[in-house]
């Protein structure tokens, strides 16, 4: 996964699609979030579920533990490590779901120049990435080293084959068990290891290379060019 995204539709949207009945704690605001090309290190909306219902809340795209402050904070995690290793062992416990509308990639154009594929649903619905972070639990103040990673699995061909990661995407259903404090450790395992969305639920398309640029952040940008 290389990092660029977009979360444009408004949270109502993604929430409404995972069909949790718990009433939303909406710290993201009621407006489309409009982010068309988001990087590491944005504020983007994450789901989690606490005790008094489901939280949006915007969080760093981006963590890493408090003895790791010699090296950059991870955007991602290994699906193959995540559950065992060190560096992710605090917040393995606490799952997230990072709605997305679609992911980019890039390729060797041949001249020089990489060119960027948008990457998104087949039926156009929302993308639910699997998550872990460190965010404000209920009633709780946000802390300067607040942050998530996005899983991520081998991509195992059949996915625009141009990058060895792509994110653990979940069926709604499997979110709405992710996200359930009550799922066990070893079921949630398994989920991200053996059950996330195949190639065959995804599309790609050429975009313009001005998304290349974090600084660009209009709506033209997912458009598919030729």
């Amino acid at each position: 996964m290389c990092g660029r995204l977009s979360q444009y539709r408004g949270i109502h949207d993604f929430v409404a699609a995972l069909s949790i009945p718990d009433a939303l704690i909406n710290h993201v605001g009621n407006e489309p979030l409009a982010r068309y090309n988001a990087a590491p290190t944005t504020q983007l909306a994450l789901l989690h579920l606490e005790d008094d219902g489901l939280h949006a809340d915007p969080q760093r795209w981006g963590w890493r533990p408090h003895w790791a402050k010699d090296r950059a904070a991870p955007i991602n995690a290994r699906v193959e490590k995540v559950a065992h290793g060190p560096f992710f062992r605090s917040i393995w416990p606490h799952r997230a779901i990072c709605p997305i509308d679609n992911w980019f990639e890039w390729v060797d154009a041949g001249d020089s120049t990489r060119q960027p594929w948008l990457i998104k649903r087949r039926d156009q619905g929302p993308i639910f990435c699997a998550a872990i972070g460190q965010f404000p639990v209920a009633g709780a103040a946000p802390r300067d080293d607040d942050g998530f990673v996005i899983i991520t699995a081998d991509s195992a061909g059949g996915l625009l084959d141009i990058h060895d990661r792509r994110p653990v995407v979940l069926s709604a259903e499997l979110a709405r068990e992710w996200l359930d404090p009550a799922t066990p450790k070893e079921r949630a395992e398994q989920m991200v290891l053996f059950q996330g969305e195949g190639s065959d639920a995804f599309q790609w398309h050429k975009v313009a290379k001005a998304v290349g640029n974090v600084r660009n952040q209009e709506a033209a940008l997912i458009f598919e060019i030729t």
